[in-house]
């Protein structure tokens, strides 16, 4: 009986020149039990060959690093996992794949992606902080920013307040003539830390907010636009747009877009002048300006001089009726009090919660006091929540 010749078990064939190609072109890049596949080996058989040709680890290997790197690249290691999840990935849609190793999965990031994305978050990142080349090729605007943020961060300490600051801050509010700026370059912090600050040692004094003496231009404006295509810092902003300070620039930008994220009104902003892209204005947010406040003053004064000229004046009962409207009037349309017969006294009421007695025209569960702390006590809480969420 003639037997055929029987090929090798899979793990004991030769490699050749053209199998170690194929492995050496795939690693790190395609599954090693894809390669296993591909070559028709083991993939103990394919571990041992990239062992032995010192192809490195299939996570060092790739177009890609993994999730911790760049977290390790800004020097923020003492981060925990739940921060990078929400504040890089869930808050900032940080581009993480996850990638397959055996039996094992990791996070990874492509790095064409992450670059994709640092140039969208250039003001969440400090690139003063990466050295250059960690992460491999860079763009051409990195070495721009990382001097940009160099600048920003140089001039603004970070070290814990002494006893003499906070005497030297609590002199500097008392005054009452020194601006937000003039005390962030005194005291060389941001205005943020000197706010919070003064709220930590319990101060009631504040600097001197700047007036309309100082208004921005069409050529701040623009300047202020152009700097934040940029990448500059609001503080830095603030001093080449008339030494105005953080505070100042962070108002006229939130006013114009409804939010400081430098890197969502850059996106926002792109390369038109200052005020594209800017999303409709709402009530909430036009009712404290000029343009609006005026035109409300004046509605307010017409609707008091028509009250007034319905000759309502010398009824003083009105004030106790049910059917008293003090912007319609009447609201059984009679013509005078004397002549009426829908008067009705306001109907008492009693508050749930201090239990006491109060007027109004319109059903309440609480009196106006204990609306007002109620209302008080749920902005504390929302304050509270929103600064804890905030990462």
């Amino acid at each position: 009986m003639i037997m055929g010749h029987a090929s090798p078990p899979l793990g004991k064939r030769t490699w050749t020149a053209k199998d170690e190609a194929y492995l050496m072109d795939r690693w790190g890049s395609v599954s090693i039990p894809a390669i296993a596949k591909g070559l028709g080996r083991t993939v103990n058989a394919v571990k041992c060959r990239a062992g032995r040709l010192r192809l490195g680890g299939v996570l060092a290997s790739g177009d890609y690093v993994t999730l911790n790197q760049p977290i390790r690249v800004f020097q923020n290691s003492g981060t925990t996992a739940g921060y990078q999840m929400k504040s890089w990935v869930a808050n900032r849609s940080f581009p993480v794949h996850t990638k397959r190793v055996v039996n094992s999965t990791f996070r990874v990031v492509y790095l064409h992606e992450f670059w994709t994305w640092a140039e969208k978050n250039r003001s969440f990142l400090n690139f003063s902080k990466m050295e250059p080349l960690a992460l491999g090729k860079e763009p051409d605007w990195v070495a721009e920013q990382r001097k940009l943020d160099a600048t920003a961060f140089s001039t603004q300490r970070k070290d814990p307040w002494t006893p003499y600051e906070d005497s030297r801050l609590a002199y500097l509010l008392k005054q009452h003539k020194y601006t937000w700026a003039e005390i962030s370059r005194e005291m060389q912090r941001s205005a943020g830390a000197v706010q919070r600050r003064c709220c930590d040692l319990g101060l009631k004094e504040r600097p001197v907010r700047e007036g309309p003496q100082n208004p921005w231009s069409d050529t701040d404006l623009q300047r202020l636009a152009d700097m934040l295509r940029r990448g500059f810092s609001y503080a830095i902003i603030g001093e080449a747009c008339g030494g105005r300070s953080e505070k100042a620039v962070r108002g006229v930008v939130f006013v114009k877009y409804h939010t400081e994220n430098a890197d969502k009104v850059r996106a926002m902003l792109g390369q038109g002048p200052w005020g594209t892209g800017a999303p409709e204005p709402t009530v909430k947010s036009e009712k404290h300006r000029e343009p609006v406040r005026k035109p409300m003053a004046r509605l307010c004064a017409l609707l008091l001089m028509r009250r007034n000229s319905m000759e309502w004046g010398d009824y003083w009962q009105r004030e106790l009726c049910q059917n008293w409207n003090d912007v319609r009037g009447c609201l059984k349309h009679c013509s005078d009090c004397d002549s009426c017969t829908e008067f009705q006294r306001i109907r008492p009421q009693y508050c749930r919660d201090c239990a006491g007695e109060f007027l109004d025209r319109r059903e309440q569960i609480y009196c106006p006091k204990c609306r007002g702390m109620r209302k008080k006590q749920a902005q504390k809480k929302y304050a509270v929540l929103h600064r804890r969420g905030r990462i």
